[in-house]
């Protein structure tokens, strides 16, 4: 089966929506590769080239030869719908219909914020960036960031000070660490979370890649932290990203002028982030502070104005009689720090219930 998952992402012209739409038509991975021509050419947006790829399979030969290097290597190849899968990031279109995870951690731990940010960042941004790490420890954060120079590295480092696990997204197969001066900084972090890409072995760090994997750093996130960033480059295109998949984004300012403040001033400015001084601010917008002792509610009030959002969140909850976190946040398409908020309100009106795992259920 590996070896069909594998061959799927080596297919020419396959991207992540349309590979997942073959499977989808072909009822499995295994069904695209055995599937009849004339049945291939019947599927919406195939062409002949495409057909003739999947038929000749020459690609599985590859994949053959990937197999032998995750075995050899020691990692883990992660399918779009296997349980172990990154559930944030599959709630995304345009997931990776496969990852290749070097590491020890659970990519669907509960808390998880990515940290981006320029590679030529100042004293002050690594002071911020160190500060509000650290300041979230007690909550036992799960910090994702790119192993680039600069705000990336201070991540990755504070983050294996502080005894947080961290993930690293790269650009490029697992057969090489880029940047190379980051060698040693890499092989801690697999002992203390992991290396996660999409990319197989022998992949070089091209220049594209590197935007291509910042939507899995803000999708595999629950929120996404901007340190310093100037006014374009990678730490924007990834809060953009983060934005379009409705979750939260953060951004430290800086004094007006100042090229590595200008593009987390601006994300300020036109309302794309929330501006933290603190992690404070991060786990206030999160919902993530230390809940009151609540007594149970007997019988909730009667005639509850509810606002739109817990409205929202009452209306998704009546389609099922349990619903995790996760599904909440993807039928909603509210932002995560809106849910977390709602989700705590309804809590405290007794109008619902959380169970275990995040499971929320209506207590009406």
């Amino acid at each position: 089966m590996l070896q069909y998952q594998i061959g799927l992402t080596l297919l020419p012209g396959v991207g992540d929506v349309l590979g997942k739409k073959l499977v989808a038509y072909c009822g499995g991975v295994e069904g695209v590769f055995k599937q009849k021509r004339a049945a291939l050419e019947k599927i919406p947006g195939i062409g002949n080239k495409l057909v003739n790829a999947i038929i000749s399979q020459n690609v599985l030969g590859r994949a053959e030869e990937e197999i032998i290097f995750i075995e050899k290597n020691n990692i883990t190849p992660l399918f779009y719908l296997e349980k172990k899968y990154p559930a944030r990031l599959k709630h995304c279109t345009d997931s990776p219909i496969m990852l290749f995870h070097k590491g020890n951690t659970d990519l669907n731990t509960q808390k998880i914020v990515s940290v981006v940010g320029t590679r030529k960042a100042t004293e002050y941004g690594k002071e911020m960036c160190e500060r509000i790490i650290k300041e979230l420890v007690s909550q036992d954060v799960l910090i994702v960031s790119g192993l680039a120079y600069g705000i990336d590295t201070c991540a990755h480092r504070v983050s294996l000070e502080s005894g947080l696990k961290t993930i690293a997204v790269l650009g490029h197969g697992l057969d090489r660490i880029y940047p190379y001066l980051n060698r040693s900084l890499a092989e801690k972090i697999i002992d203390h979370g992991g290396l996660i890409t999409e990319f197989i072995s022998k992949t070089k760090p091209d220049r594209e890649n590197f935007p291509k994997r910042n939507r899995i750093i803000a999708g595999l996130a629950d929120a996404t932290l901007v340190v310093e960033a100037a006014k374009s480059g990678g730490a924007l295109i990834t809060a953009e990203i983060a934005n379009s998949y409705n979750r939260d984004v953060f951004s430290v300012p800086g004094r007006i002028g100042d090229t590595w403040s200008e593009g987390c001033n601006h994300l300020i400015k036109i309302n794309k982030a929330s501006l933290v001084q603190s992690a404070e601010d991060v786990k206030y917008i999160m919902g993530w502070q230390k809940k009151p002792d609540m007594k149970p509610k007997i019988q909730r009030e009667l005639f509850i104005e509810l606002a739109p959002d817990e409205e929202k969140i009452i209306n998704v909850l009546r389609m099922a009689d349990t619903m995790c976190i996760d599904d909440i946040y993807l039928k909603s398409a509210l932002p995560t720090s809106k849910v977390s908020i709602a989700l705590l309100n309804l809590e405290f009106q007794g109008l619902v219930r959380v169970m275990p795992g995040k499971v929320y259920k209506l207590n009406m």
